[in-house]
């Protein structure tokens, strides 16, 4: 079995692996200060990196084959902004009630579903997706219907930093959150608990066999990437002031499960590649026609799916690889 140490780098702190875990923050602190016109964009891309690293533990790590991820973002965000209006406008405050909210849903509906595998789980999390949905779109009175929750207004953080129209606040804020999860992931695909979900994904029978409580470590992950999942929705909803019906789609589950594949999943890193890069193109592509960059996506989607088993990630290798094959070097070390 392949560990979770050989799919994220390995243990080994070399000067070069530590710069390479260093230059994804180095790139963000990097934008907040070079492209500070374009900080609302930067806040959105690490939102959505913030959620696909939350489908990657689901989904890359513990191997739930899951379409519903957009549930936990969607409550979450609800949760957010709906604290903000009838509670309180503290945005920590309303940050803390949203990844519980995210994390007890996902407590719920795993603790229903799990007990299923392949086809029949995936179907599951459309069917809570799609309920969620239904609800939400159904119950005006609370989230506003197809017209989203509007009204949301957030106190300065910390009483000092205003979440301004020019977004610096939201940035650094999200940044900051983005950070302490990816910290938080990192240790526990490194722990002894990370390594039993990878036993678990590649073969839960022999896990059970020797006495791993598979269930309960499914149910375990799968509530902290609900939690993950929710404070990303919490985040939308605190920088865009807005909640709108589509956080619930089935379509949010299928983009943010696109950026994962195209990034890379069992990387963690694979998520910020993945959604940065979705991101980019779709942003440059939509200048040229409004639906062309679903087209260019579809493209490097296929072609990361034939040519890339491990996604973007894998580009540098499969370079190298292509190099070693024209140069007449492959095979040497």
């Amino acid at each position: 079995m392949t560990t979770p140490n050989a799919e994220i780098g390995g243990s080994t702190s070399t000067p070069l692996t530590m710069a390479g875990h260093a230059l994804p923050w180095l790139i963000a602190t990097g934008y907040f200060f070079l492209a500070s016109d374009y900080l609302g964009l930067g806040t959105q891309v690490m939102i959505w990196i913030l959620f696909a690293l939350s489908l990657d533990l689901a989904l890359g790590v513990a191997g739930i084959i899951t379409l519903g991820q957009a549930a936990f973002f969607g409550v979450g965000a609800y949760a957010a902004g709906l604290y903000a209006i009838h509670v309180s406008p503290d945005a920590l405050q309303g940050h803390l009630f949203a990844i519980a909210a995210a994390a007890a849903f996902g407590l719920i509906t795993g603790a229903l579903i799990l007990h299923t595998t392949g086809v029949t789980l995936l179907m599951l999390t459309i069917v809570i997706v799609s309920l969620t949905f239904e609800f939400a779109n159904q119950a005006r009175w609370l989230t506003g219907g197809d017209d989203g929750l509007q009204g949301i207004k957030i106190d300065p953080l910390f009483g000092r930093f205003e979440f301004n129209f020019y977004g610096y606040t939201a940035y650094v804020y999200t940044a900051v959150v983005l950070f302490v999860w990816f910290v938080i992931a990192w240790r526990i695909v490194r722990s002894p608990f990370g390594r039993s979900l990878d036993g678990i994904r590649q073969n839960p029978r022999r896990m059970r066999a020797i006495g791993t409580p598979v269930w309960w470590r499914l149910l375990a992950i799968y509530t902290l990437s609900a939690a993950m999942a929710g404070s990303a929705g919490a985040l939308s909803a605190h920088a865009t002031r807005f909640v709108g019906l589509s956080v619930l789609s089935l379509l949010t589950s299928g983009i943010v499960t696109v950026m994962l594949i195209l990034g890379g999943t069992r990387r963690l890193y694979g998520a910020f590649i993945g959604a940065a890069v979705y991101y980019v193109v779709q942003d440059a592509t939509a200048k040229i026609s409004p639906h062309f960059w679903e087209f260019v996506v579809g493209i490097m989607l296929i072609a990361t799916v034939l040519f890339l088993q491990g996604g973007l990630m894998d580009l540098g290798t499969a370079a190298q690889q292509v190099w070693r094959k024209l140069t007449g070097t492959a095979g040497k070390p």
